[in-house]
């Protein structure tokens, strides 16, 4: 399956006159057996998306310790008490969506001198249950990030379910644009190849490689 989803990265790639491998595919392994995972690092794919802190944190540092190059990406909610935790398990984090969360990675970075690369969560259809910015907040949140000397990379959306992804896509490619990012963190199984003719840097894709989750107790976050 992981094979079929690069050949149709590639094509959508192609179809959108963009370049081989401008689209970083993030195999989302959240609550997936390990053999699964495994397979899929022995199949050579090396970028992987996490949900739970708790949860890669028990997975991937023994995974990193036998596979070269592995980058791990944290792209659910995360809790401002675990942000310390995260920014040493992760390479990316997709899920920035709050001041008080920027100002604790503003500081870790700081102690550290080091940050992961950081993507904005932007509420496209402002869902009161959904986490992010609001369309209107975010110029206002870029300047405070950068004044706490974060830069984040790009943004991410989580459109809708049931909508038609095409105008959020657009919508975010046009907050990026007007705000100097180039990262595009947008795009699941079901709407990858639209987010990529709309210009995703990075597509979430999980059961379509993978296979069915198999949900028992959820992880704690």
């Amino acid at each position: 399956m992981l094979d079929e989803i690069k050949s149709r990265i590639a094509a959508a790639e192609a179809a959108a006159g963009r370049a081989p491998g401008s689209v970083c595919l993030v195999a989302v392994s959240k609550v997936q057996p390990l053999d699964r995972v495994i397979s899929v690092l022995h199949a050579g794919h090396r970028v992987f998306g996490e949900n739970y802190v708790q949860e890669a944190a028990a997975k991937w540092p023994d995974l990193r310790a036998e596979f070269q190059g592995v980058s791990v990406h944290m792209i659910g909610p995360l809790q401002t008490n675990k942000a310390k935790q995260a920014v040493e398990l992760f390479d990316a984090i997709h899920t920035l969506d709050r001041m008080s969360l920027a100002e604790k990675l503003a500081k870790l970075a700081q102690a550290r001198g080091a940050c992961p690369e950081l993507f904005v969560q932007v509420n496209t259809g402002a869902e009161p249950q959904k986490a992010g910015i609001l369309p209107e907040a975010l110029d206002g949140f870029l300047k405070d990030c950068r004044a706490l000397d974060l830069r984040p990379a790009g943004l991410m959306c989580i459109p809708p379910e049931g909508e038609d992804p095409a105008p959020h896509f657009r919508a975010l490619a046009a907050m990026a644009a007007r705000n100097g990012l180039a990262g595009l963190s947008m795009g699941m199984s079901s709407d990858f190849e639209t987010a990529i003719s709309l210009g995703a840097t990075h597509v979430r894709v999980g059961s379509a490689i993978f296979g069915a989750r198999q949900y028992g107790q959820p992880p704690a976050a």
